[in-house]
């Protein structure tokens, strides 16, 4: 019996904790330039956000990949045109790979 409720008492919490990042997330994305470039659903200067999701899906280390590109900039990932590095904490990096990621 404990070997089957300590796994599902975790995947509850987990659940619990899904929104809060996602809400997180979509504000700290609209208080940051982001939406300059990266729209939801459609292609602007960078791809759409539900694509880079879709592309990273299920990757081991996507989140700290992509809070890396959110905070320090990448090149040639997408395309021709760089992303600039942008001005955000480990933290807010990471709170927006993981936002970004969420979304389907």
């Amino acid at each position: 019996m404990k070997k089957i409720l300590i796994p599902l008492l975790a995947m509850g919490g987990a659940l619990v904790l899904q929104p809060a990042v996602a809400q997180d997330g979509e504000a700290l994305f609209k208080s940051k330039p982001c939406a300059a470039c990266h729209s939801l659903d459609a292609k602007l200067v960078g791809p759409a956000l539900k694509e880079v999701a879709a592309k990273y899906a299920g990757q081991d280390g996507a989140a700290d990949l992509l809070a890396g590109h959110i905070k320090n900039g990448s090149q040639g990932v997408w395309g021709p045109i760089p992303m600039p590095p942008n001005a955000v904490t480990e933290e807010e990096a990471k709170t927006l790979a993981e936002w970004v990621l969420s979304l389907k």
